[in-house]
């Protein structure tokens, strides 16, 4: 389905007729379909949204692209579509937009943000190396974003009134540093890092997630 929220059009899928609504949200350059799996395995538990981000599977492209915007659209999708008390789960960039949703929409129920950093510094540095050759061999604005944002401070986390749970990877490319900084700035969260995982293998194509979420959301 396709909906337009002031000049951006975005694509998403909508299943489930559970009382609590779930909103997801992929990482960069991927689509909604990598919570293939984790839908199949909440249903038919949670009203789900499963949107593809600006630009990205079969949403339209913006000029430019930047997190601030993307939360943008997820708030407008929250209101557009009367939305009550969302959770989010957002995974990489998408964990990043959740957050920032959450910073200015406080009708949201929870936040669970999977690999997210606060500023590209949060990166490791294979990480960083790896995004800046990509981008230096393809121009692709959405690596060129990785490098340059988010740049969140300890202000703005503080703006979070719901729960958030940062979930990370033993191997990730976001360092444990970085998840512990953003789980101290946050009023109110959880951290828990899965041994033996990495970036993405816990969120993409898998169900690994379904426990969390309920345990979560209950």
């Amino acid at each position: 389905m396709y909906i337009q929220l002031n000049s951006q059009v975005l694509y998403y899928e909508h299943c489930g007729e559970g009382t609590k609504s779930i909103i997801l949200l992929h990482g960069n350059g991927e689509t909604h379909e990598i919570f293939d799996r984790l839908t199949e395995a909440i249903l038919p538990d949670y009203d789900i949204y499963a949107i593809d981000s600006r630009g990205q599977g079969l949403s339209a492209t913006p000029k430019e692209y930047h997190y601030g915007d993307m939360a943008a659209d997820v708030c407008n999708f929250i209101h557009a579509l009367s939305i009550e008390k969302p959770y989010i789960l957002g995974f990489s960039d998408g964990g990043i937009v959740a957050l920032m949703a959450a910073m200015t929409e406080h009708t949201i129920s929870g936040v669970i943000a999977c690999g997210a950093n606060a500023s590209p510094e949060g990166l490791t540095f294979s990480a960083r190396h790896e995004i800046k050759k990509l981008y230096k061999k393809t121009g692709s604005p959405l690596a060129e974003m990785m490098l340059r944002e988010p740049n969140l401070t300890y202000g703005d986390f503080q703006k979070i009134t719901c729960p958030v749970l940062y979930l990370g990877g033993e191997k990730d490319m976001i360092s444990l540093k970085e998840f512990k900084k953003m789980d101290a700035s946050t009023p109110n969260s959880t951290l828990r890092i899965f041994k033996g995982k990495g970036h993405g293998d816990y969120v993409e194509h898998t169900d690994f997630l379904a426990p969390t979420v309920r345990e979560f959301t209950q």
